[in-house]
């Protein structure tokens, strides 16, 4: 798959998922039923991040036992972490930032892949490497929609996945922006509930954000 043809199909992904949960897994045992929760609740584009041991297993079991969900992998900071996304076979990577190192793997490499960019320069690196979808982070933090709305003027056929500091109550501010594709957060899924296992509460969540979004 071309370079184009990858960044078309992760252009598709995420605009039919509008919200992808970043989800911090710190029990295995816990990525199942929270990966059921979310796709109950009408999520099911998945962000595992690789912030915990258990990281990669957790994406796996997802992957096996829960079909409709579609499991990426993030918080990828070099072509080691890129390459273990790979063997995995999930659908997508995700980074919060981009060295020349990772920009070149991913490039070279078959994952669609979306690059972590908080400023110009580093939007044109990610450029130079092919990549015209980029994570926006941290979103708030780096300028908010503002910032981004900056980006747009020199940039404007770059798209865009803003993630931190975006939840229920701003998510539709940002996915209100011609170049959003889809927005991250963990809003949907914070860490004191799944330690709880409240995997109705945030079924319920699920439906009450995407039935805002759909309002708004």
């Amino acid at each position: 798959m071309t370079m184009i043809a990858r960044q078309d199909k992760l252009a598709a992904l995420f605009k039919a998922a509008t919200v992808i949960p970043v989800l911090t897994i710190e029990r295995l045992a816990d990525a199942v039923p929270l990966a059921r929760a979310l796709v109950a609740g009408g999520v099911r584009t998945l962000e595992v991040t690789l912030r915990t041991p258990v990281a990669i297993e957790a994406a796996k079991a997802m992957m096996a036992e829960v079909p409709e969900a579609v499991v990426g992998i993030g918080t990828i900071l070099n072509p080691a972490d890129l390459a273990r996304a790979e063997a995995l076979g999930v659908a997508f990577g995700i980074s919060p930032g981009a060295t020349p190192e990772l920009l070149k793997a991913a490039a070279d490499g078959a994952l669609p892949f979306a690059p972590g960019i908080a400023t110009a320069s580093e939007l044109m690196q990610a450029l130079a490497y092919g990549f015209d979808l980029a994570k926006f982070f941290p979103a708030e933090q780096a300028g908010g929609i503002k910032g981004l709305r900056a980006l747009a003027g020199p940039f404007p056929n770059v798209r865009f996945c803003p993630t931190g500091g975006i939840g229920e109550s701003n998510a539709a501010s940002w996915l209100a922006e011609p170049n959003v594709l889809a927005v991250g957060g963990s809003w949907l899924c914070p860490a004191a509930e799944i330690r709880a296992g409240n995997w109705a509460g945030m079924t319920a969540m699920c439906r009450r954000t995407l039935k805002s979004l759909k309002a708004a």
